[in-house]
């Protein structure tokens, strides 16, 4: 029986392509060792992070109900949210870049409801709950940050990916799910973290999903704010990494000035962050994403953008300045000597639209072969056909039901048999269809009778260009879902006893009574059979560091400092969590 997904009206309103990303959260499936981690990190992320997160993360714990004892539940998550206008929902890992920011632009945040392992702690290149919940959710409490959020994802969802880009998206992917699975090799770990890092190092172009991933890397995943001397912590990756969030206040990461720099400012996502960038506060932000945005073939239109959309592969969109827009697999372009776009072509499915609501029998099936057309001006005719009303379409002869002969400034011929025009809503022809007609261009035939109809998109040129379609209801699969997926843990039997002995602690510190016997068996196993775990010692160590017995709390933290002597990688974990331990009994 499939788990049932906790929704709200903002989850509702999400189109399908989007909904095919959720998942159940399945709360039952985190572990006694997984809510123990969530614990520990969480305590001493909001003990440090009191001194150095910028004022909105302490608000926003409270505002959004993320508790510290316990990984949040979608449903909780849910019904709080909703009071500042968000809703979250869960899913399988890294998912495409541009269905990310879609979300955003939904105003739903994207939550991995996995979480990292025990060794993990400190940081992992996955996206798990504790990055997503306990980094992203606390500071959208501030409306200014809310606002740059929802206003980056709506600019993002539409930047044009590169074929490698979405070589990196799966790479990255396939090494998050590798790190968090507790039986990867490590020669799979390396093979696809050296894989990361090849595609990393290629000297390719930027796309503009590539900066704009670059932004939303160094602002909403690690992001500081105020002043170069003393910046605060505002983004997710820092906030819900113990051991970044630490380092980066140091003088060993340089703090530059955020800039629309920034953009062609790369990162590594296997490392630490050698730099960041400081903005003097959340508005200025969101100058910089608009100074952005005046780049982007959104806004730019011309061939350079239709170019992009041809090397991305992917569905893209067009729009003419006759408010025509075209949906498809763009794979063809020809321009004149002043770089204007003449022709375009797109194969496969193809769908057309005005105001990004898809014209009545133009959807994907009346063109599932993809639509070709010129635009541009008419040769020997100062009017263009998109401002001819009637009267001027008679006096140059375009008449319905007759046959026509037209050429274009570029040199692209039309001749056809009339059938209809459609007009916009000011009235401006966008379209007119052909039948039994033939386009051609030097010794080329474009487009021949046996093509069928022929669509002739009206306008003179592209005025903007975007990844995506026009119509979201025009594609049935606008996303691909990546075929590489999460692997789920296979418990033996002495990790299914691990987990029932941190089950057991769990149980005696919310009961808030001392049960020193129990203790005393569940220390004894740990120690016989479980001997490189230290977060259950450690929380034996609290529940007794209460009690007025001190035979079992020396013995407890006699083993944390042979663990703290012997373990190295493990040891400042431990005397931050006694740390911690010693300001809570203080308290």
């Amino acid at each position: 029986m499939p788990k049932k997904i906790e929704s709200n009206p903002l989850i509702d309103r999400l189109p399908p392509h989007l909904k095919q990303f959720i998942k159940p959260q399945n709360y039952e499936d985190y572990s006694s060792i997984n809510q123990a981690v969530w614990r520990y990190v969480m305590r001493k992320n909001v003990s440090y992070l009191s001194k150095v997160a910028h004022e909105s993360y302490a608000k926003g714990l409270k505002m959004t109900g993320i508790s510290i004892d316990a990984i949040p539940s979608m449903y909780g998550m849910n019904r709080i949210l909703k009071d500042i206008g968000w809703a979250a929902v869960a899913v399988d890992g890294f998912i495409p870049p541009n269905a990310f920011m879609e979300f955003q632009a939904y105003k739903v945040l994207v939550i991995a409801s996995d979480i990292r392992q025990l060794e993990n702690m400190e940081y992992t290149p996955a996206p798990d709950i504790i990055h997503e919940a306990a980094g992203h959710a606390p500071i959208i409490a501030n409306p200014d940050y809310a606002e740059y959020l929802r206003r980056f994802g709506e600019i993002g969802a539409k930047a044009i990916l590169s074929s490698h880009d979405n070589d990196i998206y799966e790479a990255v992917r396939t090494l998050s799910i590798l790190k968090e699975a507790p039986n990867s090799s490590q020669e799979s770990i390396n093979k696809a973290e050296n894989l990361v890092n090849e595609l990393q190092n290629k000297k390719v172009p930027l796309s503009e999903m590539a900066k704009i991933r670059n932004l939303h890397w160094w602002t909403v995943e690690y992001g500081l704010i105020g002043t170069l001397e003393n910046p605060k912590i505002y983004g997710a990756g820092l906030l819900s990494s113990i051991g970044e969030s630490k380092w980066c206040m140091t003088n060993e990461v340089k703090k530059k000035l955020y800039s629309i720099d920034a953009a062609t400012q790369e990162f590594d996502i296997t490392k630490p962050q050698p730099q960041l960038f400081v903005t003097p506060d959340f508005a200025y932000l969101m100058q910089v994403l608009e100074e952005f945005s005046n780049t982007m073939a959104l806004r730019k239109g011309g061939f350079r953008g239709l170019q992009k959309l041809i090397d991305s592969k992917k569905i893209g969109s067009i729009e003419l300045n006759t408010g025509l827009q075209v949906s498809g697999v763009f794979t063809k372009l020809i321009t004149d000597e002043d770089n204007n776009v003449v022709f375009f072509k797109t194969e496969g499915p193809t769908a057309l639209a005005n105001r990004e609501k898809e014209l009545i029998g133009h959807g994907t099936d009346a063109n599932p072969n993809g639509i070709s057309s010129p635009i541009g001006k008419l040769k020997g005719i100062s009017l263009a056909i998109e401002d001819m009303g009637p009267r001027d379409l008679k006096a140059y002869n375009f008449y319905d039901g007759k046959r026509i002969a037209i050429e274009y400034e570029s040199g692209i011929t039309i001749e056809g048999l009339n059938v209809t025009g459609i007009r916009n809503i000011n009235g401006k022809l966008i379209l007119i269809q052909f039948e039994d007609c033939t386009v051609s261009y030097k010794n080329d035939i474009l487009f021949s009778p046996k093509d069928g109809t022929f669509n002739l998109a009206v306008g003179s040129k592209i005025v903007s260009a975007f990844a995506g379609a026009a119509d979201y209801r025009s594609f049935d699969n606008l996303y691909h879902i990546s075929s590489t997926e999460t692997i789920r843990q296979e418990k033996g039997a002495l990790t299914i006893e691990l987990e029932t002995l941190y089950e057991k602690a769990r149980q005696i510190r919310e009961s808030k009574t001392t049960d020193l016997k129990q203790v005393e068996l569940i220390f004894n196993t740990v120690k016989t059979n479980h001997k490189k775990d230290w977060l259950l010692s450690l929380e034996l160590y609290e529940i007794v560091s209460f009690s007025e017995e001190n035979s079992q709390k020396l013995l407890i933290l006699k083993h944390l400092n042979a663990l703290i002597e012997n373990r190295s990688e493990v040891a400042h974990l431990i005397k931050d969590g006694l740390e911690l331990i010693q300001q809570h009994v203080t308290q």
